[in-house]
């Protein structure tokens, strides 16, 4: 929080419970958003704080609204004020799914999240929002050349590399451009379901919701880039769940055809990942998701080399990386890695 904001911040709060609160730090998620937790003693509430000048709290608000619509439990607001940039709002808790999540409780938590996935979007109406295709996959993806090859890995690539780089972007994306459209939370993972006792799963982090490829969503949950599962389980979610989009009417394509936008849709969030998690670290100083990058790599080289068309991407990348630590940041002063 900048100078002025942590007074600002617990007025807002006194003005709009009308009572004294104290406050403490509940999250921090990737974009410069900070939550707050307040609680006057016997109850706590959720502050959000998204400075004006670096966030825009109405898409939050206005999907949250959506979600609402549909019965499912986003928190519930109670005041916002735009101009400062604060939203209170119900505490969901801190039960996120991923320190839960293990062989005995997937099923069940999965089922939930399946549901209410399919709940938005088959309920949820996308109306308005902006559309997920070839002028945003694409960009996303070239995230991955300038922070994870370049600034993670200091790699340098030669021209037939990136001709070999932008025919699998391409490939991606128009794949992706090929999906049914629906309602797209965009984030839908682990880290931003809650276990909250009634109505599971609590939903957060939905701000970047857009109108996008039907697989997307389901596989950022199965595909998880802070969780992984044994590929006979997730094989056996991704069609349960193709069969029900194909009873909603949403789409009716074959377990092959499905499975390949959700491998190339999923392909594509990766790519982008290994890229943003470097920027957290370089650009914006969160040193944690570093850790997570073994995982990410590993869901971008294990798809690619599922499609012959992939097979040299993939071992592209697995030649920049070469038998780096990834986890580990690169020094400043390092050479640049030639192919």
């Amino acid at each position: 929080m900048s100078v002025d904001r942590p007074a600002a911040l617990l007025a807002f709060a006194h003005d709009c419970l009308r009572a004294p609160v104290t406050v403490e730090v509940a999250s921090a998620d990737a974009s410069f958003r900070s939550y707050w937790r307040a609680t006057d003693g016997s109850r706590t509430w959720i502050i959000m704080d998204a400075p004006p000048a670096l966030e825009d709290v109405r898409p939050w608000l206005e999907t949250g609204s959506r979600l609402h619509a549909a019965g499912l439990h986003a928190p519930e607001v109670i005041a916002a004020d735009i101009e400062q940039g604060f939203v209170l709002m119900e505490d969901l808790g801190t039960r996120t799914y991923l320190p839960e999540l293990n062989d005995g409780s997937a099923a069940a938590l999965y089922a939930d999240a399946l549901d209410a996935l399919l709940r938005m979007q088959t309920q949820v109406g996308a109306a308005g929002l902006p559309v997920f295709d070839v002028t945003r996959t694409i960009p996303e993806m070239e995230l991955l050349g300038a922070w994870f090859l370049e600034r993670h890995l200091g790699s340098t690539l030669g021209c037939g590399d990136w001709d070999v780089v932008e025919a699998a972007f391409r490939l991606i994306a128009n794949s992706a451009d090929e999906q049914p459209r629906t309602f797209m939370h965009r984030d839908y993972h682990s880290r931003n379901l809650l276990i909250t006792g009634s109505n599971n799963p609590g939903i957060i982090d939905f701000q970047g919701a857009m109108l996008g490829p039907v697989a997307y969503d389901l596989a950022s949950l199965l595909r998880d880039c802070y969780i992984a599962w044994p590929i006979e389980r997730v094989d056996a979610w991704v069609e349960a769940y193709r069969v029900r989009l194909a009873a909603a009417g949403i789409t009716d394509v074959d377990g092959a055809h499905f499975r390949r936008w959700f491998d190339l849709i999923g392909l594509q969030r990766h790519i982008k990942v290994l890229g943003i998690f470097c920027r957290l670290y370089y650009r914006d100083g969160k040193a944690g998701y570093l850790a997570d990058l073994p995982r990410v790599l590993d869901y971008v080289v294990t798809v690619s080399r599922l499609y012959p068309a992939l097979v040299d991407f993939a071992a592209l990348i697995e030649r920049c990386v070469g038998d780096r630590d990834i986890t580990l940041p690169r020094r400043e002063t390092a050479a640049a890695v030639a192919l």
